[in-house]
């Protein structure tokens, strides 16, 4: 029980950080799409999504047939970009909630991995316009 208790309010502190920490003068404007691959509970999950602005929206399709939208807040740092976002799925999985870290590989593509409630661990390759 004190375990759970700890875990959520570790999340919530980590998602009020992000949600209120200051954006950098140089957030990228322009889209950056990515695609994801992942697993939960045994089931190949994927999702799509894009960032602008340090905030970003991803399309995901879990387990059952589920789908979704998350919404994200990303904290935009020097070459790496810590988020946190909130979702929600049909096929009755309800919220979601998520997290994760994007790394710079280039100057052109990134890569990163997160967790999301409902789809799992995953993992992420996107690109920079």
């Amino acid at each position: 029980m004190k375990k759970a208790l700890m875990t959520k309010t570790l999340f919530a502190s980590l998602s009020l950080l992000t949600l209120f920490a200051p954006q950098s003068a140089h957030a990228q404007i322009v889209p950056q799409p990515w695609v994801s691959v992942g697993s939960q509970d045994g089931d190949v999950t994927y999702s799509v999504g894009a960032r602008a602005l340090n905030l970003g929206a991803e399309l995901g399709f879990g387990p059952d047939g589920s789908t979704g939208v998350d919404i994200l807040k990303f904290i935009s740092l020097p070459v790496i970009s810590p988020y946190v976002g909130l979702g929600y799925y049909s096929a009755d999985k309800g919220v979601a909630f998520s997290g994760g870290v994007q790394v710079s590989a280039t100057d052109k593509v990134f890569v990163g991995v997160g967790y999301n409630s409902v789809r799992g661990i995953n993992g992420q390759l996107g690109i920079r316009f």
